[in-house]
């Protein structure tokens, strides 16, 4: 007999080894005989079955793969991994947004853990003469120029997890937590649910391409919908979702199994039919009609922020956007930069690995541009990508971020142990699920504390690093606070590694940038086409 049909055998013989036992116990003899037979059938079943090669070859020892297989990233997060190794968060990333939450010190002892001499090593730069700051409730200004109901944001709000992604708990908490600390929700795009708006914190309202809540019959979008909505005192700002890091130029769709009533009603679409999300907004096709868009929405919300979100893609379709802003001096009050480190709860992986610029690119990309043009002062830019600490946002500040939005340090938050289920509706923690049995799991008087606490404690952080800067403001961060450890271990300044725009950069004949050189002159703001 081959060795790998061993425990096959072994389970026959329990069925013979049952029947001599009955002589001592019929009962532990049925149990016995009831084993062997489970397994010999089971064995049985994997080796005539057609789908598994494995099974087939080894049955039932084959089947131990596949349970270490599905606990392997709980065994690797536990015992595995060290401390500073990011899979996608790591363990000491995760601890701290923990710690905060329970509003516990996160005060470290006997030394960093970081590799200082590390390519990529980087720190910000403090002051001899550091200043006093009284507040760490730091506070931004979006629309001043173009709304008649400008929002004075905090510079730390979450970012866009729809319900539906979210169960309704985990909304209200994270709802109720930003309107203790005053701080914004954003809705994502699966429009604005009765669990937003049960504790009325401020929400900005995201609307993607499936104009879900202010659509019509057919997917389009609908005027007086989205001005009957609009007219919630609770929505502070409209952000355009053009596209989110995590899958940009990707559409989705909710199987009709998932959209149950309550989702059904927040969308606006037919419960138990599949609900989609296009690729591309039906409501403009090129940058006039973007521009126009977007006024219209401030026009029907009566003044109210409206933004545009993007992952930064082909860099000439932002510049026909920049081009179009300058043409008509008029267009978004903000300006939503994600990366794409972004998260999601489902994602092909090569839209997730190598699709759309990383946060950081992106992000200076746009900022040179509305820098050059002169009329960067006129628009708020927020960073949303991977961000979890005081450091993260004071590096993201630096590079050209007004204000900073997270996704997941607010997940973590919640009680998210990162077991990457958020796909399949089986979250251990009751966040990504529409189970109700699961997501009983969170309790909202206990988990809007935790939410309350983090934002409160990061930006306490964020306020240490302000004051041991000698700045008065995280807007007061240049690129020439942020050192990067770079090859050959030489150092420099973000503002001499990277290339930095001037105003009037762009009506040059000559531009000194990869990006502009290339793309400036053949983008136009009347196509998203390349000239």
């Amino acid at each position: 007999m081959k060795k790998r049909f061993v425990v096959w055998f072994l389970f026959f013989c329990l069925i013979p080894f049952g029947f001599l036992l009955s002589f001592q116990s019929y009962l532990i003899s049925l149990i016995v005989i009831s084993i062997g037979l489970w397994g010999f059938f089971l064995g049985a079943i994997d080796y005539l079955q057609t789908r598994r090669a494995i099974l087939r070859n080894y049955p039932l020892t084959a089947r131990l793969r596949f349970i270490f297989e599905s606990i392997r990233p709980e065994i690797r997060q536990y015992f595995v991994e060290s401390d500073k190794e990011k899979v996608p968060f790591s363990r000491e990333q995760r601890n701290l947004v923990y710690q905060r939450a329970k509003n516990l010190s996160g005060i470290k002892p006997f030394g960093s853990l970081e590799k200082m001499d590390a390519i990529g090593h980087e720190w910000l730069n403090h002051s001899i003469m550091p200043s006093h700051i009284e507040s760490h409730d730091f506070r931004v200004l979006v629309g001043k120029k173009q709304c008649k109901k400008p929002y004075l944001s905090s510079f730390l709000n979450i970012s866009g997890m729809s319900f539906g992604a979210l169960s309704p708990q985990a909304i209200e908490s994270l709802n109720l937590g930003a309107r203790i600390n005053n701080f914004a929700h954003t809705t994502g795009e699966g429009g604005v649910s009765s669990f937003h708006k049960k504790n009325k914190g401020d929400l900005i309202w995201q609307i993607g391409s499936g104009y879900f809540g202010c659509r019509d019959e057919f997917g389009n979008f609908d005027d007086d919908k989205f001005k009957e909505q609009a007219k919630l005192d609770q929505i502070k700002m409209i952000e355009i979702k053009l596209s989110q890091g995590a899958k940009p130029g990707h559409g989705g769709i909710l199987p009709a199994a998932k959209v149950t009533s309550t989702i059904a009603l927040a969308r606006g679409v037919q419960e138990g039919i599949d609900c989609i999300s296009p690729s591309s907004h039906s409501a403009f096709k090129d940058p006039i009609e973007l521009i126009n868009f977007i006024n219209k929405l401030r026009d029907l919300s009566s003044g109210k922020p409206v933004g545009i979100k993007l992952c930064v893609g082909h860099p000439w379709e932002w510049f026909a956007i920049a081009k179009a802003i300058v043409k008509f001096k008029s267009g978004p009050d903000f300006i939503t930069i994600d990366g794409s480190e972004g998260g999601s709860g489902a994602a092909p992986s090569e839209f997730m690995d190598h699709v759309g610029a990383p946060l950081q690119d992106g992000l200076m990309l746009v900022h040179n541009t509305l820098l050059a043009l002169g009329i960067r002062k006129d628009i708020t830019l927020i960073a949303s990508g991977k961000l979890i600490s005081g450091h993260d946002l004071a590096r993201t500040s630096s590079i050209g971020a007004d204000i900073c939005n997270m996704a997941r340090g607010f997940m973590f938050a919640l009680g998210c142990i990162q077991a990457q289920t958020c796909h399949n509706g089986m979250c251990p923690t009751g966040i990504t699920t529409q189970d109700p049995s699961r997501a009983r799991a969170i309790v909202i008087e206990e988990k809007h504390k935790r939410v309350a606490n983090f934002h409160k404690g990061t930006l306490i952080a964020l306020k240490e690093i302000v004051e041991a800067a000698g700045v008065k403001h995280p807007d007061d961060f240049r690129p020439e606070h942020l050192v990067i450890r770079a090859e050959g271990n030489e150092l420099g300044t973000a503002s001499s590694i990277f290339t930095w725009l001037k105003e009037g950069d762009l009506n040059k004949k000559v531009i000194d940038h990869p990006a502009f050189s290339r793309f400036w002159k053949k983008s136009s703001y009347k196509t998203f086409n390349l000239l």
